[in-house]
């Protein structure tokens, strides 16, 4: 396992200088599995929870999680971001939902920690507008499940 890049030679918490890098495209997939009633899962489904549209107030949840990452995680760069996409796939085997969200930036740093919150804060949106219906709702795991580009080029998760 590598240093943590985050700690000076001190280990005072540091922002990671990136100004020596090339920029180029990353790409990073991100996933949260949202368990929760059969029930539920089908009121999403036919939009009958009264807060409204569940799965598109979540996508635009997870788009603006993602544009503002760097203000919610400590030392974490501002990116451009080029594109973020969200998918939510039913699946009954939980029951509920896998939200699958993909981020996509050319740029001098990875792009891993805006689909993760962008995958968490659409998550914990569909849990927020879920919650008067279905108190056993779980959230997790959240996982990075692939990442593009870089110095150390593609990384996918293990089955």
């Amino acid at each position: 396992m590598s240093k943590l890049t985050h700690l000076d030679e001190d280990g005072r918490a540091t922002m990671v200088d990136v100004s020596h890098k090339e920029e180029n495209k990353r790409r990073a997939v991100a996933s949260a599995v949202v368990t929760m009633h059969l029930e539920t899962l089908a009121l999403i489904e036919s939009n009958g929870i009264s807060k409204g549209d569940v799965l598109n107030t979540a996508r635009i949840a997870g788009i603006q999680a993602a544009k503002r990452c760097d203000e919610l995680i400590p030392l974490c760069h501002s990116l451009p971001l080029d594109s973020v996409q969200l998918s939510f796939d039913r699946d009954e085997s939980l029951p509920g939902l896998r939200v699958v969200a993909e981020a996509v930036v050319t740029a001098k740093t990875g792009v891993e920690m805006e689909a993760l919150t962008a995958a968490s804060v659409a998550a914990l949106t569909i849990y927020d507008m879920c919650k008067a219906v279905d108190k056993n709702i779980i959230i997790g795991p959240l996982q990075l499940e692939k990442k593009e580009g870089g110095r150390s080029g593609t990384w996918e998760r293990e089955r």
